[in-house]
């Protein structure tokens, strides 16, 4: 983390904006609170990435909530077209001032400068490959894969400063936690995956109870998650020798059908999760 942040704090004096990514599903859990302090009045544009597997409904929410903040935000997939049109024209809409300043002593027109911000596994590397329109970021689902500091121009007007991931420096509430595991945002052997499984079917339960019981037969959604995960098991042909339930297997093949929409766009938190993590 230190580390990290070295490196941005260096770099910002070469950017005339901040992108920082976070996932739509968890924008407030995706979010480093130490991102403020380190970029201090440097322009931000809150990106929120992976906008085709969150609810639409909710992330409008968490747009009108940052904007009324005055922070300018916008929501982007990173998996397929572009979103260049849609962040450039934020991003002159932003910096319009400096743009007129710069004229006024005679400078030529120039490229904005971006430093991409987010946490590992956020999206970061596939939405700057979107913006450039080819893969010239090394992507992988393994959390912190990106790891050199590289610019790269996105059309004539924009050029891009990927980072290395800046995690929390520590996850201030187990609910924290559990939200970037539950969307992969951190590697799977940090956390139970028993527990995993049983807080996404809690949110589930909670926000989204009918598509739990359309996408697996499920007539009573119970209190007791083994009883629930049991019953998936057997609906799905989850068993072992035996006919007992391989739990293990439910377990995954849920987180699967949660990260990948099988089970719809789906937010996990809420504006009024606001201050509460």
């Amino acid at each position: 983390m230190a580390k990290a942040r070295r490196l941005v704090e260096e770099k910002l004096k070469l950017v005339d904006v901040i992108y920082e990514l976070l996932d739509a599903r968890i924008p407030f859990a995706s979010a480093n609170p130490l991102i403020g302090a380190i970029i201090k009045t440097k322009p931000r544009l809150i990106i929120l990435n992976k906008a085709d597997l969150a609810d639409q409904e909710e992330t409008q929410k968490f747009i009108d909530f940052y904007e009324q903040k005055g922070i300018p935000a916008l929501a982007v997939n990173s998996l397929s077209g572009s979103p260049l049109n849609s962040v450039l024209a934020r991003t002159k809409a932003m910096l319009w001032e400096l743009s007129e300043k710069e004229a006024r002593k005679g400078m030529k027109p120039r490229a904005f400068r971006a430093m991409v911000l987010g946490i590992p596994n956020v999206g970061k590397s596939q939405f700057i490959n979107r913006l450039v329109g080819k893969a010239k970021a090394k992507t992988a689902d393994t959390p912190g894969v990106t790891r050199k500091q590289i610019f790269l121009r996105a059309g004539n007007d924009l050029e891009l400063l990927d980072n290395p991931g800046i995690l929390w420096p520590r996850f201030e509430s187990e609910r924290i936690g559990m939200l970037l595991a539950l969307t992969g945002s951190i590697k799977a052997d940090l956390i139970p995956l028993e527990a995993v499984a049983c807080f996404g079917l809690e949110l589930m339960i909670c926000k989204y109870p009918e598509r739990l019981r359309d996408r697996y037969g499920l007539e009573l959604l119970s209190d007791d998650f083994r009883l629930v995960f049991e019953t998936i098991g057997r609906n799905r042909g989850c068993l072992l020798p035996g006919g007992l339930i391989d739990l293990d297997r439910v377990y995954n093949l849920f987180l699967y059908d949660l990260r990948n929409q099988m089970l719809g766009p789906l937010t996990f938190e809420g504006i009024e999760d606001y201050g509460s993590l």
